[in-house]
Formats: C-alpha cells, sequence, structure tokens
C-alpha cells in the first residue's frame, strides 16, 4: 500500500500583510512549510508539493537547507484555483500511488497523531477528513440580518489533510470539472458524486495561518508544546 501527501502551497500573504507566500514565513524560527511537511516524515512514501511557480525555486531551496528534500518526490505547479492545485498534484503522483492525503500548507501545526487518524479511517472507510466540533453559535444572515440560527451540534469545521483512496478523489474531480463545478473544499467533490465521507477526529490546535493574529497563537501552541 502507497501513500502520498500533495502539501498545497500556492497561496499569497495578503491577509497576513506579507509581501510574499504566507507558508514562506517564519513560525518561531522554521518556515511554515517546513513545518507542515516535516509532520508527513515517516507516514507516507514522499510528497508532492504544489507551489506558484515563479517560488518553486525557493520551496526547492527551503527544502535542501531544512533536511527535507528527500521527502519530496516531486513538484507540481499550482493552479487557478484550490481544484486545479490539486489536479496538477494528482497528476504529478507516482503510478504506484493508492491513498493520498491532501494538505494545506498553511495548518503548519497538524500533528502526526491528527495524520495517523485520518489515515486509519481511509483504511476503513475510503475517506478520512480531520475536523471538530463547532462551538460557536453561528447564524446564517442575508446582507447583515440573521434569516437562521444553525442547529450547531450537527455542526463541523473542517481541517486538512483530507485523505481519499488515490482513484476516487482523481474521479471526482475529473467530474466537477466536467460538470462546471469549482469547489474549494476536496471532500466536497467526493460528496457531490454521492460517497459518503467520513469525519475523524482532527485538533483544535490544528488552526490554518492566515493572519498575523494566527502567527502569534501558532507560536503560543508551539511554545506550550515544547515547554518553554
Amino acid at each position: 500500500m502507497a501513500w502520498y501527501a500533495i502539501v498545497l502551497a500556492g497561496g499569497s500573504g495578503s491577509r497576513m500583510g506579507a509581501a510574499c507566500n504566507k507558508v514562506l514565513l517564519s513560525l518561531d524560527g522554521e518556515p511554515i512549510l517546513c513545518r507542515s511537511v516535516e509532520a508527513f516524515r515517516g507516514l507516507v512514501e514522499g510528497i508532492v508539493l504544489v507551489t506558484r511557480p515563479e517560488e518553486m525555486t525557493a520551496c526547492r531551496s527551503l527544502m535542501s537547507s531544512w533536511g527535507l528534500a528527500g521527502l519530496i518526490r516531486a513538484y507540481a505547479p499550482g493552479g487557478m484555483d484550490r481544484q486545479a492545485s490539486v489536479r496538477n498534484g494528482l497528476e504529478a503522483l507516482p503510478e504506484q500511488c493508492d491513498k493520498v492525503l491532501v494538505h494545506d500548507a498553511a495548518r503548519a501545526l497538524v500533528t502526526p497523531e491528527v495524520i495517523r487518524r485520518v489515515m486509519d479511517s481511509v483504511d476503513r472507510c475510503g475517506t478520512g477528513v480531520a475536523s471538530v466540533k463547532v462551538v460557536d453559535t453561528i447564524k446564517r444572515a442575508e446582507r447583515g440580518v440573521v434569516v437562521e440560527t444553525m442547529d450547531r451540534s450537527s455542526l463541523w469545521a473542517v481541517q486538512t489533510p483530507q485523505v481519499f483512496e488515490a482513484s476516487l478523489i482523481r474521479a471526482a474531480l475529473e467530474k466537477a470539472v466536467a460538470d462546471g463545478e469549482t469547489l474549494t473544499d476536496d471532500c466536497a467533490a467526493v460528496e457531490r458524486i454521492g460517497m459518503k465521507v467520513s469525519l475523524t477526529r482532527g485538533d483544535r490546535e490544528n488552526i490554518k495561518l492566515t493572519t498575523p493574529f494566527d502567527l502569534m497563537v501558532g507560536e503560543a501552541i508551539i511554545r506550550q508544546r515544547e515547554g518553554y
């Protein structure tokens, strides 16, 4: 059984207020991208790193300087949107790949425990998506006016990694493209072809680093984990 990961690193730094891709920024002394890649060490046969073409050289240099080059099996260019980027990553996977984990590089605090849980789920169910229960009250609004209060007991916040049988996610994304659908979530592609998606326990510390506030929270989490 061959497991591979696709790490998506083709974002920007606009909401972070940075002049470069946010995953190239430092988080407590180590680049965000390197922390994300390193989390998969020993768990997968290799990683396909998807990044902007103009940043590919910088990413290769980072992987080399941080001792991570051996984990990367291929580099793939990012697409116009997430869906296209994942498809590019899938095309770069080796033929022997059976199961694939799709992960956002901006979730640099993911732990091996979360990764193992989604991998166990895909073995049992064919899918495995890291998620946490919603704890806030969620309102649906139109033009700033509440039209519905959602029942949070049935609501989950989805994280990454999202893990699938490689043939399943390929077929689901090809169907979405054929139907003219653009999806922002990988499991949504699987849902729309009628397949069940299994949620697994994520981690509230597995935050997506999007804003300067997230960086502060991320560094606090690392300090707590490392005891300093």
